[in-house]
C-alpha cells in the first residue's frame, strides 16, 4: 500500500467535491445556453432561467486550475507504485481501476445522466429514441469520465517509458527537493514550466475546443498541460512526500498564506484584464494574438499560483484526518463517477421551482454530493467493487 499522507488525500477529496460544485453551478451561469437541435453542443445539458454572475466567477475560478491540480495529485504516488509492482502489474491494476470504470461510466452512468437533456430538447419521453440519439446525434457524450480515460492513457505512457526515465526522475526529484528552501525559484520554475506547456498550444487552437473519437474526448489546448502536471506529480512524489518539496520544515510550504493571497490577487487581475484587453483590440491598439498572449499568460500564472496555494495550504493546515475525511477519501472516486447523474436530474427537477440561482445551486450541490457519497458507500460494500472503486 502506498505511504500516503493525510493532506494529499484530503486535497484530492476536496477537489472531487469542488468538481461536484462546479457542475452544479453550470446551469445557473449568465453565459449558459441550450441547443435543442443537439443538446451536446449546449454549455451544459440543463440550463435554468435563474442566473448569477457570482456563479460565473465561481465556475471560472475552478476551471482555471482544478483539473490540472487533479492530474498532479494523481501522479504523486505513481513512481513508487511502478517501483513496487512493475509495469505489467501496474498497467493491469490501472485497467481495472480506471479503464473499466470509465467504460461503465460512459455507457450506463452517462446514459442515465443525460436523459433530462434529451427530454428538454425533444419534449417527449421515448427511451428507445433517446438511446439511439445518445450514441448517434450526441455522439456518445463522455461527461466527467473524460478525466478517467485521459488519466489511464497518461499512466500507460509513463509505465511504458518508466525503464528509460526512472533514474532521471530520481535525479530531477533530488534537484527539485533541494529547492524547498528557495520558494521564489520553485514558483518561477513552476510558472515557466506551465507556460511552455499551455500558452503556445492555446494560441494555436481554440481554448475551448474538444476533440476525440466517440467518448474518448479531450480538450486540445490543455492536453500538454495536464500531462505535464501529471508528470510533475510523479516527480514530486518519486522519493516520497516526506522527502519532497512538501517535507516538514520546507520554507516554500511555510509561505502558504503568501501563495493564497497571490493566487487571489492574480485571479482578480485576470478577470480585471478582460474588459481593457477587449477595448484595446477594438481600438486596434492590440492585435488579437498579442491580447491572447497577455491574457493566457496571466491565466496560466493564475493556474500555477492557485495550484500551489491549495497544495501548500492543505499541507500546512489540513494534514490530519478523522472519520469524515477518511470516508470522503475512500468514496471520492465513486463520487466523481456517479455525481453527474444527480447533478443533472436535480437541476432538471428544480427548473420550475420559483427560486433564485444561488438556492438552486446549493440544493443541487448538497443533494448531489450527499447522494453520490451515500450511493458509493453502499456500492463499495461489495468486496470486488470496493477493491477498485
Amino acid at each position: 500500500m502506498d505511504n500516503r499522507t493525510s493532506w494529499a488525500d484530503n486535497l484530492r477529496s476536496f477537489i472531487t467535491v469542488l468538481v461536484v460544485a462546479h457542475h452544479s453551478s453550470l446551469a445557473y451561469t449568465t453565459f449558459a445556453w441550450f441547443d435543442k437541435t443537439a443538446y451536446i453542443r449546449s454549455t451544459h445539458p440543463v440550463v435554468d432561467a435563474a442566473r448569477s454572475r457570482g456563479l460565473d466567477i465561481f465556475e471560472d475560478f475552478n476551471d482555471v486550475f482544478f483539473m490540472s491540480l487533479m492530474f498532479l495529485i494523481s501522479g504523486i504516488f505513481v513512481f513508487r507504485s511502478l517501483q513496487h509492482k512493475g509495469a505489467g502489474k501496474f498497467i493491469r491494476d490501472r485497467f481495472y481501476r480506471l479503464f473499466l470504470p470509465f467504460l461503465i461510466g460512459v455507457t450506463v452512468l452517462m446514459l442515465l445522466a443525460y436523459y433530462p437533456a434529451y427530454y428538454l430538447a425533444h419534449g417527449r419521453h421515448d427511451i428507445a429514441a433517446y438511446v439511439v440519439d445518445f450514441f448517434t446525434v450526441a455522439a456518445w457524450p463522455v461527461g466527467p469520465p473524460w478525466f478517467i480515460w485521459v488519466l489511464f492513457a497518461f499512466n500507460i505512457v509513463v509505465a511504458v517509458l518508466f525503464p528509460l526515465v526512472q533514474h532521471r526522475i530520481t535525479r530531477w526529484n533530488q534537484w527539485l527537493t533541494g529547492l524547498q528552501q528557495h520558494p521564489v525559484k520553485i514558483v518561477l520554475y513552476w510558472f515557466l514550466f506551465s507556460w511552455v506547456l499551455y500558452v503556445p498550444l492555446v494560441l494555436l487552437t481554440d481554448a475551448g475546443r474538444w476533440t476525440g473519437i466517440g467518448p474518448f474526448d479531450f480538450q486540445v489546448s490543455r492536453v500538454l498541460l495536464y500531462f505535464g502536471y501529471f508528470s510533475l506529480g510523479i516527480l514530486i512524489g518519486a522519493g516520497g512526500l516526506a522527502c519532497s518539496i512538501f517535507a516538514d520544515g520546507s520554507v516554500w510550504v511555510r509561505y502558504w498564506w503568501c501563495w493564497l493571497l497571490a493566487a487571489a490577487g492574480v485571479y482578480v487581475t485576470l478577470k480585471g484584464s478582460e474588459a481593457p484587453l477587449t477595448a484595446m483590440m477594438a481600438r486596434q491598439e492590440l492585435s488579437v494574438l498579442h491580447a491572447n498572449l497577455i491574457y493566457r499568460s496571466v491565466w496560466i500564472l493564475s493556474c500555477t499560483l492557485s495550484g500551489i496555494a491549495f497544495l501548500t495550504t492543505f499541507k500546512s493546515l489540513m494534514n490530519r484526518t478523522g472519520a469524515g475525511w477518511q470516508s470522503l477519501s475512500a468514496n471520492a472516486y465513486g463520487i466523481y463517477l456517479v455525481h453527474y447523474i444527480f447533478v443533472l436530474w436535480c437541476q432538471y427537477l428544480l427548473l420550475d421551482v420559483p427560486l433564485t440561482a444561488w438556492p438552486k445551486f446549493l440544493l443541487t450541490f448538497v443533494a448531489s454530493w450527499l447522494l453520490s457519497w451515500g450511493l458509493t458507500a453502499i456500492v463499495r460494500k461489495n468486496r470486488t467493487i470496493g477493491r477498485y472503486l
